[in-house]
């Protein structure tokens, strides 16, 4: 993912090895003029001030070079969550759009947002960290050893006990706490999404814990599993800080240092640079051990981007080939979200042009798995759908989606102005166009209210009704004048007047369309040329609405239930 940048990555490391070892140049120059001053011998003015002077360049050099490889990293930074956020953007383009539907929306958020942004650290400062993990102590263990050797190995004492708690903040317990840690977070976003979008339900009806036990319950996992987290690594935290705490560091050295003066093996003078170097070797371990959560955050995170980039993209053929009309056929076509569990078993059905065909059956039927299936939602685990003899999978998507348009029952509305939600799918129409299909959607009268008409930013300047924006939704598919049009239960949520618009319109642009509709309404199921009756996956029954109705069959016991329960 990362070998694009692999060039700026190595200039940042190249700057911050010449940051690094220039910064102990400083600490070294006073360990040296400690050295000289105090010994009984008369110190060289020009060595003195030689070593000053290096230690002086040292410092320019690291700040230099240190501050040159801070700005390429977090250069580097924003170029690699770009380029995460553009590939995961075009990814996501490519994926069967079914997939969407089995995913949570703060799940997918998290990724897109909160996971590119987590790999910051990673990018921007773990290399300098690592760099000054390993440079500065190897730099500074050379020199002190040329000092005394045994002092050296008691000044490793604090880095041996640190490094010796690594392995137990990588055992088989805490990498379990920290997935459930990570799927606790998931939850708890995307339960976020469905609290707020249900705070309606929630006022109206009064009692969160009743109406919305599933975000409660995700709190209350989170909070569970963030104390075990937590528990289990505050100790192994603790027992590092504590070895690579300065205090701690300067008194083993002076203990060491001590014994070692008063058995004469040691020089006063020498035990400086152990003090000043003897923190240089912990530092930059302290440093990356306080980046550790961090880096350890970008790399699951980075595990979960590689997890959507690696979703099998919507399968485009190498060749493809042009309808030949828009006669949409299915052959033996059966579907399962799950493996060992058919939604559709075995349909057969044909959806002439110029003819309407409403699909009806109880919950559960897979009536919108079917549709799902005609704009490529999900491909069919066995047999073929055609769209003007071509098999679907042989189309290209941009040919595909040309052919055949889509109202949801579910609307998504763009943060955009009226006309450009409405011109989403014929982004040239001009304002004329867009008018004319908002119109026979039965919406230009309220739009013609909104603060800016057509120009209004929804979202921002004003809010629509569920049935106002399914009538955008219409329009949007309308002004796409396909020559398949897809409805699932496109007026669910309209007025009487809008739905008999949305008929009339209808009725007005059938011309050779081929449009199927998920129906519940009768007066939408009456209107039909064909309805297809679907029962626990299967075709039980298909005909014109009389014939079914003078069969006495299940669609006439549908129509019987219905017309029962509709307001008179």
């Amino acid at each position: 993912m990362l070998r694009p940048h692999a060039g700026g990555f190595a200039a940042l490391v190249m700057f911050q090895v010449i940051g690094a070892v220039a910064g102990l140049a400083p600490l070294l120059a006073v360990a040296e003029l400690g050295r000289v001053l105090l010994s009984p011998a008369p110190a060289d003015r020009a060595h003195v001030w030689g070593v000053v002077l290096i230690g002086v360049a040292g410092l320019l050099v690291r700040l230099a070079f240190t501050t040159a490889s801070s700005g390429i990293g977090h250069l580097l930074d924003g170029q690699v969550q770009l380029a995460f956020r553009r590939r995961l953007a075009e990814h996501l383009g490519r994926v069967p759009i079914g997939w969407f539907s089995r995913r949570g929306t703060g799940e997918l958020a998290k990724v897109v947002g909160e996971d590119v942004s987590a790999v910051h650290p990673f990018i921007a400062h773990t290399p300098g960290e690592l760099v000054s993990a390993f440079v500065v102590p190897l730099v500074s263990l050379v020199y002190l050893f040329t000092v005394d050797w045994r002092l050296t190995l008691i000044t490793l004492i604090p880095v041996l006990m640190a490094v010796a708690l690594v392995p137990l903040m990588m055992t088989p317990a805490r990498e379990r706490e920290q997935r459930e840690f990570d799927a606790a977070m998931g939850r708890i976003a995307d339960s976020a999404v469905e609290f707020v979008q249900g705070i309606a339900v929630v006022k109206a009806f009064g009692g969160a814990g009743r109406t919305h036990r599933k975000f409660l319950t995700a709190t209350d996992e989170f909070a569970g599993t963030f104390l075990r987290w937590a528990r289990g690594l505050a100790p192994i935290a603790a027992g590092m800080q504590t070895a690579l705490a300065p205090p701690f560091v300067l008194l083993v050295v002076l203990v060491g240092g001590t014994a070692l003066i008063a058995g004469g093996g040691l020089a006063p003078a020498d035990l400086l640079p152990f003090l000043l170097l003897g923190l240089g070797l912990t530092a930059p371990v302290a440093a990356l051990g306080h980046g550790f959560d961090d880096m350890t955050a970008a790399w699951r995170a980075a595990g979960r981007i590689r997890d959507v980039l690696a979703v099998e993209p919507l399968p485009e053929p190498a060749r493809p080939v042009a309808a030949r009309g828009h006669r949409v056929e299915l052959r033996d076509v059966r579907f399962g979200y799950d493996a060992g569990r058919e939604v559709l078993r075995g349909i057969d059905l044909a959806f002439e042009p110029g003819t309407v065909t409403a699909i009806v059956g109880p919950s559960g039927s897979g009536k919108s798995t079917l549709v799902q299936l005609l704009p490529r939602f999900f491909d069919p685990t066995h047999g073929s759908i055609t769209l003007g003899g071509v098999d679907l999978r042989d189309l290209g998507s941009r040919e595909l989606y040309r052919t055949v348009s889509f109202v949801f029952q579910d609307i998504r509305l763009l943060r955009a102005s009226v006309a450009d939600n409405i011109a989403l799918a014929v982004p040239q129409a001009d304002q004329d166009r867009v008018i004319r299909a908002a119109r026979l959607a039965g919406i230009h009268d309220r739009i013609l209210r909104l603060p800016r008409g057509y120009d209004t930013v929804l979202g921002e300047e004003a809010e629509l009704s569920r049935g106002e924006a399914q009538r955008i939704a219409i329009a949007r598919a309308l002004l796409a004048d396909t020559p398949v049009l897809v409805l699932d239960e496109a007026t669910a949520f309209a007025d009487p007047q809008t739905e008999q618009a949305v008929r009339q319109a209808l009725a007005t642009l059938r011309g050779d369309r081929t449009i199927v509709v998920i129906a519940h309404r009768l007066e939408t199921i009456a209107d039909a040329d064909t309805v297809v009756m679907l029962d626990d996956g299967a075709v039980v029954e298909r005909g014109t609405p009389a014939e079914l109705l003078s069969g006495n069959g299940r669609f006439a016991a549908f129509w019987q239930t219905h017309r029962g329960d509709e307001p008179r």
